[in-house]
């Protein structure tokens, strides 16, 4: 195996809906029902700031998907179950890290989704003591960390692609599609909300998963462009994740294969 894979790689997305609960403490809407409550939360906001988009701590998390890649295996997954709680997802995410102490990879995590996850484990007790180290526990943490922008321990693709300029910031969809990459199956972040209010959680689910598989995808055109793949060692790669949708009997992962290399799964 390539040094690519020296320690184990976890690609993470996290999708969100509106914070209702938190809105209605913080703004006292009370007398309002859950959709109202998002409607005056995005236009509090759109007045604000000029964009409907809620800000951080306003956003409750209700899928985290990820790619585990270790020397052994390879697998994509959402966190807990179609009834998990935000409070169980969390924490399952943080003790993945302490687990595996792995690379983290994201497609503008370090803008969103670690932003997210750190209001998130504050309202629910959530403790993450290896993912916080900078050095005091584990000396290896002190140059390279989880929570410096410029260090590896997380690598935050659209930042670094964008040579940490915000104005070069691209779209995961366009890249993945550039690419020739699936891209967005399914929905986008703009439909989550709707989907959770009519109740299509695993939809959600499957939804996270792709946006997962894509950055996977893309993560390895990186780790061949900064020479830590070769160009057999990348097919190698590729081939791995194409085997693991062929072996899924899950339809929005065949669907998936079938949009990147143009046939279904045998």
């Amino acid at each position: 195996m390539t040094a690519a894979f020296a320690e184990p790689v976890m690609v993470f997305d996290i999708e969100t809906i509106p914070d209702v609960d938190g809105g209605r403490r913080i703004h006292g809407l009370d007398d309002l029902d859950d959709a109202k409550v998002a409607k005056a939360l995005s236009q509090l906001r759109l007045q604000k700031t000029g964009n409907e988009f809620l800000a951080h701590h306003l956003h409750r998390v209700v899928a985290i998907s990820v790619v585990l890649a270790t020397r052994d295996q390879l697998r994509v997954w959402s966190l807990g179950g179609p009834d998990s709680d935000e409070a169980e997802l969390v924490r399952r995410f943080f003790e993945g890290i302490e687990r595996y102490g792995p690379t983290l990879v994201t497609w503008n995590g370090g803008g969103f989704d670690l932003p997210v996850l750190h209001y998130r484990s504050l309202l629910h007790k959530v403790s993450a003591p290896r993912y916080w180290d900078t050095g005091d526990d584990d000396r290896s943490f002190r140059y390279n960390n989880y929570l410096s922008r410029f260090h590896w321990r997380h690598v935050d693709l659209m930042d670094v692609l964008a040579g940490f300029q915000m104005r070069a910031n691209a779209p995961l969809d366009e890249i993945a599609t550039l690419l020739g990459f699936p891209g967005k199956m399914g929905m986008n972040g703009a439909h989550v909300w709707d989907a959770w209010l009519g109740g299509d959680i695993q939809g959600i689910r499957n939804y996270c998963e792709t946006d997962v598989l894509n950055t996977y995808l893309v993560f390895l055109r990186f780790e061949h462009l900064r020479g830590r793949l070769s160009d057999e060692g990348l097919a190698r790669e590729e081939g791995r994740v194409a085997n693991l949708l062929q072996a899924s009997e899950a339809t929005h992962l065949q669907a998936f294969h079938e949009a990147w290399l143009g046939h279904p799964p045998e």
